[in-house]
């Protein structure tokens, strides 16, 4: 029997030869995935670990900053004195670092990375630890001169020499280029700017006192957490934070934990569709190919081999394919990753290919994956192999297996799809986001599988419909390909499946994309009231020196500043809730417009008031007068009076979870030294928009971290970044239909060797090669189309389901976005000629004879 498996799998290597693409792909984005994410971590890991002081001193952090604020937390930097003075210490130093600044060349161009990574200003105090040394020039002396990193000078073409403009937080000032600075270890993306230690902290911190942290190195003998230890008990444990170096690096590495891990589950997302799809291609494969060698299977029968030995040979076979893809679907992922690594350093970072890691749970997934996909999915076909009977020998294979009928699925569908229906139904009614979404994914993963256990069943109906007009248009060539789709309603489905998948998770997600573009845009013209908005593409605060700039522009008239902050807030019911809250000026009711359910914008910004979404302060027994304990950055507390109540359906936008802001100078006096995150401007009287626009690009060309935004443009931010999401779901579309395809090759290049002789006697009696190629082609674009339908249907249904989870967030309106609708049924036609191309150059050039003689 084994020699007999071999055999009959090289025999059939080609027919599998998709099959195993499938698992290759699988494969491949699997472990592409965790050698990327592993080589980045372990990366990362030396880069903290190496630049780590032994122990780090920093001040005390009570509040995870969501939107940043422009804050920078700081400490006496006469601690370094202290800290140099206890047992142990080799030496103390005071370090001065900020992450929000700008620089800017002569051009007024921004000389910082595009990528989202930061501008990192920092004092030079190179030791063994330093991820840079100096490479040319000579270190940064007096307020004038600064060092900057290579890669960003030689991407922005800046040389020593060169003048260059830094806006901080206390102010803007400009700096001669005096050296370059090169990275010994991986550049996480970011661009570096050196100034000497005074400097950094007059010019980054506006304190010359002041330090972000104190770096402690250990004397020879003193262990990291001695040391710390001995720290700690010097100035306080309760009043700093005190990491060892492997805390720090820790700390370090968390904060970019969800970007290497956005970059993992978003290649682990395309794995586990190219898994799903592949499923539905495998078990297809194997079932045709079954039921092509029933005889051969009931030869063996016949010859005393039992239902086990049958059952065995063919998931032994599934075993070969899985292997083989699975090695081969490694070396592909080995390459993927390669090519990720240098995709991230053309964007900036400086990853060697040469230190890829490829841990031992790597292979080990690898193999998990493609093998165990495959024997799962060639379980069925291999359990419908062993009940051939050895009276089979004498049967026509080809007739084998299509007349069983399938009521099991029917009952199976029917019960599973109640199920689905039922958790999407309480998915709509809820009235809690969380439950909401808990019953939104069961019911998605229900749906999905009923429709795919039913799919058989709505073939004839659907593809009666679909193909309806093919006898019309094509006469009998025509009503052949709708009747061969009609055959076996059972392969069609699977066949169907794979690409209804894909279709089902793009028209959900369209849907749903389309729906939140149209709530923002109602919210964005209910609450936007501003001529303009300045603000940064990506929401980081501004200095104070561009607001003044702002305020001092011709033409310019009511300007309304608007901060972000961290708090926290105890609530009546005794919940703690961290979240991030806003600050405006008070005439914020000339630029927004609000709905209020309780008070108004006065209230809410009076002094000691705050004001908060009305569903919030219900679910947590608040209400106007209600007052509430508030923690600020930097540990400072208050108690605030509820002063209004606001409709979510309007604040969304001017505040975040609880919808909290309250007035600036409430912020000011209890969380001081925050900066801008955005400014509303009104024209002044006389000027008309178009020239107050003219004004503010000119007062702004020397600040290019923001810009000038109309109702429009803020539009088309909120759509852009929506758009990101919904090119993630298309490049999943895309991958989805590399292996529908692929399935419908296979699919038809069964079908065509299955019915080889049919095709023979078809072109005996007089069908031309063009009407043979035709009618294959005509029978995929019905498979195809039936996909589509079937997958649209399911997807459209999400979307609406989606739409009430986005609703209970208040994104309540709802939107079809028919053309991209219409564009995939296109598509899928399109697809299912391209699929159907070889399949039917094929089956046009068998030799006439010899197809009657096939057996």
């Amino acid at each position: 029997m084994l020699k007999a498996t071999l055999r009959s799998f090289l025999a059939h290597k080609g027919r599998l030869l998709l099959s195993a693409l499938a698992v290759v792909l699988s494969v491949a984005f699997v472990a592409g995935s965790l050698i990327f994410s592993d080589t980045l971590s372990r990366t990362f890991d030396r880069l903290f670990a190496s630049t780590a002081p032994d122990v780090t001193v920093s001040p005390k952090e009570t509040l995870k900053e969501g939107v940043p604020s422009g804050m920078t937390a700081t400490l006496p930097a006469a601690l370094a004195e202290r800290v140099a003075r206890v047992d142990g210490v080799a030496d103390a130093r005071a370090d001065a670092e900020v992450q929000n600044i700008t620089v800017v060349d002569s051009d007024n161009q921004s000389v910082g990375p595009t990528t989202g990574a930061p501008t990192i200003g920092t004092d030079w105090s190179p030791d063994q630890r330093s991820p840079v040394e100096l490479t040319s020039g000579h270190a940064p002396r007096g307020p004038a001169e600064a060092l900057l990193d290579s890669e960003s000078a030689d991407r922005k073409h800046v040389r020593i020499g060169d003048t260059l403009t830094v806006i901080a937080g206390p102010g803007s000032f400009k700096v001669r280029v005096v050296g370059i600075a090169t990275f010994t270890t991986t550049n996480p993306g970011a661009a570096l700017l050196f100034l000497d230690t005074p400097t950094a902290q007059q010019k980054l911190l506006g304190n010359p006192r002041a330090a972000t942290s104190i770096s402690v190195d250990a004397a020879e003998g003193v262990s990291d957490a001695q040391l710390k230890q001995r720290v700690a008990a010097a100035l306080g444990a309760h009043r700093y934070e005190f990491r060892t170096a492997g805390e720090q690096a820790k700390s370090d590495v968390d904060q970019l934990g969800g970007f290497l891990d956005v970059i993992k589950y978003v290649m682990l997302g395309f794995a586990g569709i190219a898994v799903l799809v592949g499923v539905f291609l495998i078990v297809n494969t194997f079932s045709m190919l079954i039921a092509q060698r029933t005889r051969e299977l009931g030869l063996l029968r016949a010859l005393g081999a039992d239902r086990r030995q049958v059952r065995r040979s063919v998931l032994t076979e599934a075993l070969l394919l899985g292997v083989a893809g699975s090695t081969l679907g490694l070396a592909t992922g080995i390459g993927l990753a390669a090519g990720l690594i240098e995709l991230m350093n053309s964007f900036g970072m400086n990853i060697k290919s040469s230190e890829m890691v490829i841990g031992w749970g790597t292979p080990v997934a690898a193999y998990v994956v493609g093998v165990g996909v495959t024997f799962v999915a060639a379980y069925l076909p291999a359990r419908r192999a062993a009940g051939v009977s050895p009276m089979a020998a004498l049967a026509d294979a080809e007739i084998a297996g299509i007349g069983r009928p399938l009521r099991t699925r029917a009952i199976v569908g029917a019960v599973v799809g109640a199920l689905g229906a039922a958790a999407l139904v309480g998915c709509v009614t809820a009235s809690r986001t969380a439950s909401a979404a808990s019953l939104l994914g069961l019911g998605v993963v229900l749906t999905l599988l009923a429709t795919v256990i039913a799919g058989p069943l709505l073939v004839r109906p659907v593809i009666r419909v679909l193909g309806g007009a093919f006898p019309a248009l094509f006469g009998s060539v025509g009503r052949m390909s709708q009747r061969n789709a009609l055959r076996n309603p059972r392969r069609t489905g699977a066949t169907a499946a794979a690409l209804m998948v894909g279709l089902a998770l793009v028209g959900g997600m369209s849907v749903a994309s389309a729906s939140m573009t149209k709530s923002f845009d109602q919210q964005i013209d209910k609450t936007l009231g501003a001529d303009y908005v300045i603000q940064n593409s990506n929401f980081l605060p501004f200095p104070e020196e561009l607001t003044d700039a702002v305020r001092d522009t011709p033409g310019a008239g009511l300007v309304v500043r608007s901060r972000f902050t961290p708090v926290a807030v105890r609530l009546p019911d005794g919940e703690r809730v961290e979240t991030t809250a806003a600050a405006y000026d008070p005439r914020l009711d000339e630029v927004a417009h609000i709905t209020y359910a309780q008070g108004d914008t006065a209230a809410a910004l009076a002094a000691g008031r705050i004001a908060m979404d009305r569903d919030f302060a219900r679910d947590h027994d608040a209400r106007v007068g209600s007052t509430v304990p508030v923690e600020f950055q930097g540990g400072r507390t208050t108690r605030l009076t509820v002063g209004a109540l606001t409709d979510q359906d309007s604040a969304q936008g001017f505040g975040t979870k609880g919808g909290l802001y309250f007035g600036l100078a409430t912020l000011e006096k209890f969380a001081p030294g925050g900066q801008d995150s955005a400014l509303y401007v009104n024209a002044a009287s006389g000027t008309s928009d178009d020239d107050l626009r003219t004004s503010l690009e000119r007062t702004l060309d020397p600040y290019p971290q923001v810009q000038v935004r109309d109702l429009a443009d803020y539009k088309k931010l909120i759509h852009d970044q929506i758009a990101v999401l919904l090119y993630l779901v298309y490049a999943l579309l895309g991958l989805a239909i590399v292996i529908a395809v692929l399935g419908v090759v296979n699919t038809l290049a069964l079908s065509v060797v299955e019915r080889t002789r049919e095709i023979g006697l078809l072109r005996a009696i007089g069908l031309a090669r063009r009407q043979l190629r035709r009618m294959i082609r005509l029978e995929s674009v019905v498979i195809a189309v039936f996909g589509a339908v079937l997958g649209l249907a399911l997807g459209l249904v999400w979307g609406v389901c989606i739409q009430r989870v986005l609703a209970l967030q208040g994104l309540k309106a709802f939107a079809v976005p028919w053309t991209t609708i219409v564009a995939v049924v296109v598509g899928s036609a399109v697809v299912g000629v391209v699929a159907a191309l070889l399949p039917a150059l094929r089956a046009s050039r068998m030799n006439v004879l010899a197809a009657i003689a096939h057996e």
